[in-house]
């Protein structure tokens, strides 16, 4: 891996250089994004099946589009006993987590006013799971369980199958474990447009949540306003602050666990030890050597892996805040106290126990998270993500003759007389 010195110059270079892999550079993906969403509005279930054959080389029909029950059992009969334990205990982390996140609706009461915030979940929630060479059951966990949490009544999976028409058996698994009501066997912008309109076989939902590729991510971002969406996501990213006291081996193996996701995945290392980088350097080509996904992972770090050395750790740290990254694991000496320093990042990891796919499996909080520097304004998915909140004004006749007068020059300073009006006419009867 390049190690760089961290000064203003190459850090803007590296932040232009990640900003390109945004979501909003892909102008020939949007045009065949908003076609195929005009023709899913347009036609429906035909559309659907349609793209489904085209891209993923299966030949559907609206009876064949639904999981059935046989489908879920077939998969349970696939799926190791150890697996199957493993997902559960991670549920019941997820689910125990995101409990925490639960609000309630509250009022506040004072001389003739109630004011208050009436919460609400969603009525209906549609989950995009990525298909692929690795099918995510953990992507369809750290969606669905939060939306159960907050109560949303009806949540349906879209996911691409195989040839063979037949999902993941571990999707499947994850989504009965997790309560999901439906899954489909769509991806990709189909399943988007599908979720956002509505087919003959497919409901239209309220929100749609759910990491995918840029086709996914940008019919996502183009149906914002038909229906909710929870971000519009882009490639994995990990950043690693550390200080002479970290372990070079468990580093490199930390910044490739995201390379490996895909070539536009961004790992970055950020020290204040030159020794270390050249070692974490030196450990990168060691283990890339053993891992399955070499080639991806080269591809990666060529384009967006960086060992930058910093001449102080508040530089490291200013640095890694004007990042704002997706995962950011702190390896200092005293981590708790580096954390306090961090304004932007997705999720943070502390110390060298806590690598970040434990964040990814079982850990508990969230691994839908904001990327490309969108935590300087986002948060991680959770169950403020499959609510609502509804205002609550209440005043009584006397409460309303306190401030009347006030209302209504208000609104007369604004010009809107017919709201100075709607306040007016009471005040009349008031006196």
């Amino acid at each position: 891996m390049r190690i760089v010195t961290l000064n203003n110059e190459t850090k803007q270079d590296l932040l232009a250089k990640l900003l390109r892999r945004s979501p909003n550079q892909y102008p020939e993906q949007e045009k065949t994004v908003a076609e195929i969403l005009a023709n899913v509005r347009e036609r429906g279930d035909e559309a659907v099946l349609e793209y489904t054959e085209r891209f993923d080389g299966v030949r559907l029909t609206p009876e064949t589009l639904r999981v059935t029950e046989e489908e879920f059992a077939e998969a349970y009969a696939q799926v190791d006993a150890e697996f199957l334990d493993v997902l559960r205990k991670a549920s019941e982390n997820i689910r125990s987590y995101h409990s925490l996140q639960k609000k309630t609706s509250w009022f506040d009461y004072r001389e003739g006013v109630i004011l208050g915030q009436k919460i609400t979940p969603v009525g209906s929630v549609g989950v995009y799971v990525p298909g692929g060479k690795a099918p995510l059951s953990s992507s369809l966990l750290m969606n669905v369980l939060p939306a159960k949490v907050a109560g949303v009544e009806k949540i349906s999976i879209a996911t691409p199958c195989g040839r063979n028409g037949k999902v993941a058996p571990a999707v499947l698994v994850a989504a009965k474990e997790a309560g999901a009501d439906t899954v489909y066997k769509v991806g990709g912008a189909q399943a988007i447009g599908a979720f956002a309109y509505g087919t003959q076989s497919i409901p239209k939902v309220d929100k749609i949540v759910g990491p995918g590729n840029i086709y996914v991510a940008l019919a996502k971002k183009a149906v914002y306003g038909n229906v909710g969406i929870d971000s519009i996501a882009g490639p994995s990213e990990i950043l690693v602050l550390a200080d002479e006291t970290a372990n070079a081996r468990y580093v490199a193996a930390d910044l490739l666990s995201q390379a490996e996701h895909d070539q536009l995945a961004s790992a970055i290392l950020i020290t204040t030890s030159r020794e270390l980088a050249e070692q974490v350097s030196q450990e990168v080509d060691r283990f890339t050597e053993q891992l399955s996904r070499k080639d991806i992972i080269r591809a990666s770090l060529e384009n967006y892996g960086y060992l930058l050395v910093a001449e102080t750790m508040e530089d490291a740290v200013q640095a890694a805040n004007d990042i704002a990254s997706e995962h950011l694991e702190i390896l200092t000496a005293n981590p708790m106290e580096t954390m306090t320093y961090i304004k932007n990042a997705g999720a943070i990891f502390l110390g060298a126990y806590a690598s970040e796919p434990l964040g990814d499996y079982f850990a508990g909080p969230n691994h839908i998270l904001p990327t490309n520097g969108t935590a300087k304004f986002f948060s991680p998915l959770g169950v403020d993500d499959f609510i609502k909140k509804s205002s609550i004004i209440s005043y009584n006749r006397e409460a309303l003759a306190a401030c009347g007068r006030d209302v209504i020059r208000f609104a007369q300073e604004e010009g809107l007389t017919a709201h100075a009006n709607s306040i007016a006419v009471r005040m009349e009867d008031i006196g």
